[in-house]
Formats: C-alpha cells, sequence, structure tokens
C-alpha cells in the first residue's frame, strides 16, 4: 500500500478536490491516459486496486508501461464511536490522494489503443469517481473521446 516515508505528527487539515487540476493534466509519459472528470478523495486502497487491474490487462497483451501520477500523500483522521469532544484530533484513519477535475491519474504506453480502453475501463471500476479516457496524438495534441 502507498503511504508517505515519513508520517510521524502528521495530521493536516483537509485539501479541497473542488475546482479544476493545476498541473498533470497533459500526458507527458504515456501514449494513452485515464482523467477524472470530477474531483474526489481517492484512497491508497483504491489506487492500489486500480493497479492490479491495469497490470493484469496489460500482462494479457505481454508488454506495455504504466505511470501513476497519484500519490496518497493527506492523512483522514477519524475519532472513535461515542468519544467526547475535546481531547485532540483523531487517529489516522487512511491515506488518501486529492484528485481535481482534469487530473490525469494513470498513463500507459507501447500498447494497441483497444487493449488500454480495456485495461483503463477495468480501472475505473475500481475507482469512486467518472473518468474518461484519452490519447495523445502524433502532433502532440490530446484527443479526448
Amino acid at each position: 500500500m502507498l503511504l508517505p516515508k515519513r508520517t510521524k505528527y502528521r495530521k493536516p487539515h483537509r485539501i479541497s478536490y473542488e475546482g479544476k487540476s493545476k498541473g498533470k493534466n497533459k500526458l507527458s509519459f504515456g501514449e494513452y491516459g485515464l482523467v477524472a472528470k470530477n474531483g474526489a478523495y481517492i484512497t491508497a486502497r483504491q489506487i492500489e486496486a486500480a493497479r492490479v487491474a491495469i497490470t493484469r490487462e496489460l500482462k494479457k497483451a505481454k508488454r506495455g508501461r504504466v505511470w501513476i501520477n497519484i500519490f496518497p500523500h493527506l492523512a483522514r483522521t477519524k475519532k472513535p464511536l461515542e468519544v467526547r469532544m475535546g481531547s485532540g484530533k483523531g487517529n489516522v484513519e487512511e491515506w488518501v490522494a486529492v484528485v481535481k477535475t482534469g487530473k490525469i491519474m494513470f498513463e500507459i504506453a507501447d500498447v494497441p489503443e483497444s487493449v488500454a480502453r480495456e485495461a483503463f475501463r477495468l480501472a475505473s471500476h475500481k475507482l469512486p469517481i467518472q473518468t474518461k479516457f484519452i490519447k495523445k496524438e502524433e502532433s502532440g495534441e490530446v484527443n479526448e473521446n
């Protein structure tokens, strides 16, 4: 599971996932990408499940490379049930990645388009948000389908 290396004394405030992504909204490594159509917190477990789904589909094709552009760096905390108010912030429950609209979460290269579409379709079922498949054209422009 993904989580930061240094987590001592780390209970940050929540970061909003509203609005559009400022960075990582163009394909930089792969030929095909999976883009978030809306914002959400994506847990480390969901990222790992999507990664496994993509790599399993690429193993059938016996080729391909995957890039993961999101990392769960935000600690989500939770207080136990039936605890009185006060006494500080709760314990860390899970690690999440803040994904905004338009962020490219996964990229794939060195596979046919049909394999990439199927891999991203399987991965999108593991994620709590709506996604979109994009591909890089020869001219460097991004084509959204």
